[in-house]
């Protein structure tokens, strides 16, 4: 025993570890060769001891001579360790995420704290790498100061995962249409605010928002995180037939706790203890007629209470609410396509009637100039009959069909806005509760489906 102690303290068996393993994660993993200049600080580190000798024999001294220097050295030395490793961890292995919204409910409810993994699909590279530790885009104690700083920007690059996006994953990932803000109101979606302005103001419309909000723009990696689930896979056709999803033909197989809006009818009001009997946590009615968001297994059983006349699951007649937002309404929440998921490296015609569908990529997400002249469609300036796109993309539905901000409103997720898979519920608090009965006991450590 005392043999295989001995063999691990040697200075050249830990150096040979510790080369190793930084090896592995930081020039292997990350593909980057400039990390191969670490190397010599940790030789230096085990063996040759050229800082101990010149800088940190000093320190020591001082921890000697001084115990209020030894006191704050120790507390400065655990948190910039702690403030590393948590970095470290944060960047590339895990996060945390709440769910802040009813959106994939019953699958996932408001209060549940998910473990957030990147190392299944891979850790995304931050775009821009100096930031404040531990806080997304905004400082805290603040709305409106950010948390990073763009002098140092970094283009998208991904590390390699344990597995590629599937249909049905839970996926974390950074709002597609949050590039643009408006400071002074976070939580609408400027697009949606734009477009309302479009059609008081027509082409003065960006002019009259800016008077009236702050416009600021965020890098991919600061944008709003999401959670939706993954219907669509690149390459894949989708179709939304009465509320149903179908891809490549086949209807999407069943989910757990998906939900819509029902129209209920009553002969008298439905008491508070029936509601929360069922588990309905969204409604609104007058007594005689109320509007619940509903799984069909909910649906089927309020139906059988006496009271009850009639329960019709609501579908949204054609409105230009929906991606692509046609100017004469075509599609709705309920139906919708078929549409087409972009694949890399795979080339399309463009038309007058499939641009804008693929607008917001070529432009947006992809950074090219579009411009349409003369019934020709020019990238770049120069004229363009098809397109080869350069990223995946992806198609996120939420659970909460009828009251879910998803791809049906803002279209396609690029691969580089992708965070990582949610693996686990690590708490769930409900807020309509005082501790501790706000705990739901029976959802901590629960896989997500």
């Amino acid at each position: 025993m005392n043999k295989i102690k001995q063999f691990f303290r040697n200075k050249w068996v830990g150096l040979a570890s510790a080369v190793l393993l930084y090896t592995l994660w930081f020039v292997v993993w990350t593909g980057n060769l400039w990390m191969l200049l670490g190397l010599p600080i940790i030789y230096d580190l085990y063996i040759s001891k050229i800082f101990y000798r010149y800088i940190w024999r000093h320190n020591e001294r001082f921890c000697q001579q001084s115990k209020l220097y030894k006191t704050i050295y120790e507390w400065v030395n655990a948190i910039v360790f702690a403030t590393v490793v948590a970095s470290l961890v944060h960047l590339y292995i895990f996060q945390m995420y709440v769910i802040p919204t009813s959106s994939m409910e019953k699958s996932l409810l408001v209060g549940d704290y998910l473990y957030v993994s990147k190392v299944t699909y891979g850790p995304q590279m931050p775009n821009t790498p100096i930031s404040f530790p531990f806080v997304h885009h905004t400082m805290p104690f603040s709305q409106t100061k950010k948390s990073f700083c763009e002098a140092v920007k970094w283009p998208y690059h991904r590390l390699k995962g344990l597995k590629k996006i599937e249909r049905n994953d839970v996926v974390v990932f950074n709002f597609p249409a949050g590039d643009s803000v408006l400071l002074e109101n976070q939580a609408a979606n400027y697009y949606d605010v734009l477009r309302s302005y479009e059609e008081t103001f027509g082409v003065t419309a960006r002019e009259e928002l800016a008077k009236q909000y702050t416009v600021i723009t965020r890098p991919v990696d600061k944008r709003e995180n999401y959670i939706k689930r993954c219907v669509a896979i690149p390459n894949d056709s989708l179709e939304i037939r009465d509320g149903k999803v179908i891809v490549n033909g086949i209807p999407q197989e069943p989910i757990a706790g998906l939900q819509y809006m029902y129209i209920v009818q009553t002969s008298s009001p439905i008491s508070q203890y029936a509601i929360e009997k069922l588990g309905v946590t969204e409604y609104s009615g007058n007594g005689s007629v109320y509007y619940m968001y509903l799984t069909d297994e909910a649906a089927a059983e309020l139906e059988r209470l006496n009271n009850v006349t009639s329960v019709r699951r609501y579908i949204y007649a054609p409105n230009n609410d929906v991606f692509p937002h046609w100017q004469t309404p075509r599609w709705s929440q309920d139906n919708y396509g078929p549409i087409w998921i972009p694949k890399k490296g795979v080339t399309i015609a463009l038309t007058p009637e499939n641009l804008p569908l693929y607008r917001r990529i070529i432009e947006t997400y992809e950074g090219h100039t579009l411009q349409e002249q003369d019934d020709a469609i020019l990238i770049d300036g120069n004229p363009a009959t098809e397109y080869t796109f350069a990223m995946d993309y992806y198609w996120m539905m939420g659970d909460n069909r009828h009251n879910s901000a998803d791809s049906r409103f803002w279209g396609f997720v690029p691969e580089d806005h992708v965070v990582g898979k949610a693996s686990f519920v690590w708490l769930s608090l409900d807020a309509n509760k005082r501790f501790p009965a706000n705990i739901r006991w029976s959802r901590i450590f629960q896989k997500v489906k």
